[in-house]
């Protein structure tokens, strides 16, 4: 599976959405589900890195591998990437798309169990809005390459905010994050408890890209990571629904 026939898929099955910020300025996004939304299992709000938009290649993979896993996503687009900037937002204008674009998947998608996360910059933004103030609704979030430090300036202080977060978290990593020093990583998590699980992939970059020399393929490892986060949301799902009916 190419990333290419992702991308051209995903946009064929992708509805436009208009998602209106508290400050009255507004972002694209695009709703990604199922054929028929009786199918729908759960939503997941995927926000983009800090590098590219809702349309990378990545993104629109993901989305069509979820939709093919019976998960809807709704991507969207930080105000700066709608802009053209390459400057990446302040923390407070990007968990207010956070916030917006969540509040805009329950809108489209009522009583559907709601996850959220994204890349990298995006997920870290994401996560800092739920600890900041827990989103309605919001049973877990998923980050795909948690960036818990710029490269090469190990560090665990971007992790700090997460121990505000109540919900469940998944962290989808590759060994060879440059993002993220996996002796760091795996100490956050360890503190962090029951709430947190870790999933590695073997040889996997920042960008979830191998190396010839591990054997694999990209889109291997990314249809790894997909059957990780989808069989994540199922489990989380069903603890709620558990704990819902004692």
């Amino acid at each position: 599976m190419s990333f290419t026939r992702d991308t051209s898929m995903a946009a064929a099955n992708a509805q436009s959405v208009t998602i209106t910020l508290e400050d009255a300025q507004s972002v694209s996004g695009l709703l990604q589900a199922p054929p028929s939304k009786s199918q729908v299992r759960a939503c997941y709000v995927l926000a983009h890195g800090a590098g590219a938009g809702m349309a990378h290649p990545f993104m629109a993979a993901v989305a069509q591998g979820l939709a093919d896993r019976e998960i809807a996503t709704l991507r969207y687009q930080f105000p700066y990437m709608e802009r053209h900037s390459r400057r990446p937002d302040t923390p407070k204008v990007a968990q207010s798309a956070v916030r917006a674009a969540v509040e805009e998947a329950s809108r489209m998608l009522p009583n559907i169990p709601l996850f959220a996360g994204g890349k990298s910059f995006g997920g870290r933004m994401t996560s800092q809005a739920q600890a900041a103030s827990p989103m309605p609704g919001m049973l877990g979030l998923a980050y795909l390459g948690f960036p818990l430090h710029p490269p090469g300036k190990p560090s665990d202080e971007r992790a700090q905010h997460l121990f505000d977060v109540q919900v469940p978290m998944l962290f989808l990593q590759g060994t060879r994050d440059d993002f993220a020093e996996l002796n760091l990583l795996q100490g956050v998590i360890a503190k962090l408890g029951a709430r947190a699980a870790l999933k590695l992939f073997q040889d996997a970059d920042h960008s979830f890209h191998v190396p010839a020399r591990s054997g694999r393929k990209d889109s291997q490892v990314q249809a790894e990571m997909l059957d990780a986060l989808a069989g994540w949301i199922d489990t989380v799902v069903s603890g709620n629904a558990a704990r819902g009916a004692r």
